[in-house]
């Protein structure tokens, strides 16, 4: 079984989470407040509405809890957290809850309006950075945008998303070529593709949750069906029309 761990503010002590990557969230419209020119957006972090990350410890609350651990799915994550463990590395509690959960491992998929999907790889070396890995758990269906978990030797995990299919690129060849300067600048080009999207996986789980609870809403009975936190998330980006009856 894998060990109990204590969850913890993932970047205690770190000012800038995630530091060495640029910030950007990847998802599509939520109607006319927030546009999208194509499939997938990439918006300014700073410009999404804020999140309160005391909410956020490890329960997934909002989602009712994880409910009871598939024994099936929590032996492959022992596997992949030994894998990691290899490398002075652990998944974090709430990582593990979720995926685990027979009530949440599925929630990304199923409300998913890009047709997203669980998709957890073996760990993945992080470009340019040594002793770093990644941990692919969400991918489009067209590959258009892959989600990471990105595990730090220092203890700091934090999520990331990229175009770039790391597995296959390692697979294929390694981080940056057969060595050398072609290596080094391989792995530059690879680690520019990399964008920071939230500082825990409950957190970004949450976000995407709540996002595309909100496309459906706004493309079809109204964002009135919404409940207060998700009309509120909405209302950052101006005011929301609905039925003067919505309480």
């Amino acid at each position: 079984m894998l060990a109990e761990r204590p969850v913890t503010t993932e970047n205690a002590g770190n000012t800038e989470p995630g530091a060495g990557f640029e910030a950007a969230w990847c998802a599509t419209d939520l109607g006319e407040h927030r546009p999208c020119r194509y499939t997938y957006e990439h918006y300014a972090y700073e410009s999404l509405p804020p999140l309160d990350s005391a909410r956020f410890t490890g329960d997934f609350a909002w989602l009712g809890g994880p409910g009871a651990a598939s024994p099936e799915r929590g032996a492959a994550l022992e596997a992949l957290d030994g894998a990691l463990a290899a490398h002075g590395l652990a998944l974090s509690a709430d990582f593990i809850a979720f995926q685990a959960g027979e009530r949440t491992h599925r929630a990304l998929d199923e409300v998913s309006v890009t047709a997203c999907w669980t998709s957890i790889s073996q760990p993945l070396p992080c470009p340019g950075e040594p002793g770093a890995f990644l941990v692919r758990f969400l991918r489009d269906q067209q590959d258009c945008v892959l989600w990471y978990l990105c595990l730090r030797p220092s203890g700091e995990t934090f999520v990331v998303w990229s175009p770039v299919d790391f597995a296959y690129e390692y697979e294929r060849g390694g981080e940056g070529g057969e060595g050398g300067e072609g290596a080094a600048s391989g792995a530059a080009e690879l680690r520019a593709e990399i964008r920071w999207c939230a500082p825990s996986f409950e957190e970004f789980a949450y976000r995407f949750w709540a996002e595309n609870r909100i496309w459906h809403a706004v493309h079809g009975s109204g964002p009135a069906e919404l409940d207060r936190p998700l009309r509120d998330y909405l209302g950052h980006y101006g005011p929301i029309r609905t039925s003067p009856h919505t309480p």
